[in-house]
């Protein structure tokens, strides 16, 4: 996204959590090897090691096989047409090596099982956040709101992973996490919105093919920019004929003009700052900065939203014809929603951007709160400075995660060592925004908006159901912005109804908290048993 981005020793595995054993099929792989090189005459080959696992939910034992490997996608235009060996050493395709880890209930039909995707965002963000923190057999323990102390750090079973309702498969994203990309204009190649897609849509293909999943009932599970990239993935799926059972959005954001993150520089659209205020409500209230300290959060959220698409919507439409008395009422009512001094607001012209909300919320304190999740605090990089510098939350859990993931690949999936694992790229130096919707001839250039495709898919399949997951406490893609956009999908109101929204206390990774992910593991997992068809 703008500032920070949608992301996103020792350790102490307790127990025996999970027993690893190490595929020795040699001859099946070099076989195997062998094939694909055939096919293939670029950069990367096929990779995998095979392990065995077990973990508990809700007092039941689950056991699993573990996959983790890598699958060689081309970049569009170019799948269908390999090159000869003299071809590619001259000017070989750009082509992507993408790592997953994919995990089987044991004692399952491959054909009946449903099977979920699950990808992070960034975009350059690998999938380790939603691995090791939300829904895989184990998961890192981190502090729910403040600084995670430096290694050793714990790995634990994890009680809400997604085992129990469905098969997972968790992607790095081209060039993230193992992943890796070569070739002629590689980044060009892989990193845009649409050539982003086009590479998980590859992937998956491929996937269903090599487990023999094509027969069973699919999902989608992104987070953060991975919401934007399920919109158009399920686009490129249902093209490719794979119709999908259902989506779950995690902290959404599917039209960019509609972001906090530096609003400041598209004059002329109010809608970010009205659809962040319930946001902003929610985090003055969790640090008692609220006149009056109101006692309970959903009724100071439930005014916001009043507030924010009446009067005050109202008002900044009016934009310099509004009344200077009319200005100083409105800063007034923004005081009460956000804490934050009038004479800012007013200096602000009613227009509060995520990262003066941020810095300035406790500046009293000389303390800048999260982006990703509000209830976290550091200090202030820069007293004077207009906006946050940081973000507290990224910086509390990044090493945890990165840490215990390493250590887990190495010693219980038996993948890895030797690589360096890349939790986050920088990819902006190329990324193209430009995106083609469905049925126009060409890219549009202008902010990246993928509510058409979400509303194509949902047309083209009336059937196919949609999860949208959010936390109070998040100004990275804020909750009701999410709202917004699905409450202004372009699709029949009937189709309204397939759509479900699931709220928490917590922020843009919602299952930092304790109670949230326990909260979004039944959410979830009721989504999957509703809409997988198999009692149909």
């Amino acid at each position: 996204m703008k500032r920070a981005y949608l992301i996103t020793a020792a350790v102490l595995v307790a127990g025996t959590i999970v027993s690893a054993s190490a595929s020795t099929d040699s001859g099946s792989k070099a076989s195997a090897a062998k094939a694909a090189a055939a096919q293939n005459h670029g950069f990367f080959q096929p990779t995998e090691t095979t392990t065995n696992g077990s973990v508990t939910i809700n007092g039941h034992t689950i056991d699993y096989v573990a996959h983790a490997g890598t699958l060689v996608v081309h970049a569009q235009g170019y799948d269908d047409a390999p090159q000869s060996k003299a071809e590619a050493a001259k000017n070989p395709d750009a082509e992507a090596s993408i790592f997953y880890v994919a995990y089987f209930k044991k004692g399952e039909k491959p054909g009946s099982r449903p099977i979920t995707f699950f990808y992070n965002g960034g975009p350059g963000s690998s999938t380790v956040w939603l691995h090791m923190g939300a829904f895989g057999p184990v998961r890192v323990v981190t502090y729910d709101h403040t600084h995670t102390p430096a290694a050793p750090y714990k790995i634990v079973n994890n009680n809400n992973s997604l085992l129990d309702a469905t098969d997972m498969v968790f992607i790095d994203a081209p060039g993230t996490g193992y992943s890796r990309i070569a070739g002629k204009n590689k980044e060009k190649e892989f990193y845009g919105v649409d050539q982003d897609a086009h590479a998980f849509a590859n992937f998956i293909e491929e996937f269903l093919t090599k487990y023999n999943r094509w027969n069973s009932p699919k999902y989608l599970c992104g987070e953060s920019y991975g919401t934007p990239r399920s919109a158009v993935l399920s686009w490129d799926l249902q093209r490719k004929n794979i119709d999908l059972n259902g989506i779950i959005l995690l902290s959404q954001i599917l039209n960019f003009d509609l972001s906090i993150d530096g609003p400041q520089n598209n004059p002329g659209i109010d809608t970010p700052y009205e659809v962040a205020l319930p946001s902003f409500a929610a985090t003055a209230w969790y640090h008692h900065v609220l006149p009056g300290n109101p006692q309970h959060l959903m009724p100071v959220i439930k005014a916001a939203e009043k507030f924010a698409m009446g009067d005050y919507a109202v008002a900044l439409n009016q934009g310099s014809s509004l009344s200077p008395q009319a200005k100083l009422n409105i800063a007034n009512r923004l005081h009460q929603f956000t804490g934050l001094p009038v004479s800012l607001i007013m200096r602000a012209n009613l227009r509060i951007s995520g990262g003066v909300f941020e810095k300035h919320l406790l500046q009293n304190e000389d303390l800048t709160t999260g982006r990703l999740d509000t209830r976290f605090t550091g200090p202030s990089m820069d007293p004077l400075s207009k906006s946050a510098e940081y973000d507290p939350q990224s910086a509390a859990i990044s090493s945890a995660y990165v840490s215990a993931f390493n250590y887990y690949a190495h010693n219980v999936l038996h993948y890895g060592k030797g690589m360096t694992y890349k939790p986050m790229i920088n990819v902006f130096k190329w990324w193209s925004f430009k995106h083609q919707q469905p049925y126009e001839a060409f890219s549009f250039p202008g902010a990246t908006n993928v509510m058409p495709d979400l509303a194509a898919t949902m047309k083209r399949d009336p059937l196919m159901k949609v999860f949208l997951g959010g936390g109070y406490f998040d100004l990275a893609t804020p909750f009701y912005e999410g709202w917004y956009e699905m409450h202004h999908l372009p699709i029949p109101n009937r189709l309204q109804a397939n759509i479900q929204y699931h709220y928490y206390k917590t922020g843009h990774m919602i299952y930092v908290h304790e109670p949230a992910a326990e909260k979004l593991h039944a959410d979830a997992a009721a989504f999957i048993r509703e809409t997988d068809n198999e009692s149909k």
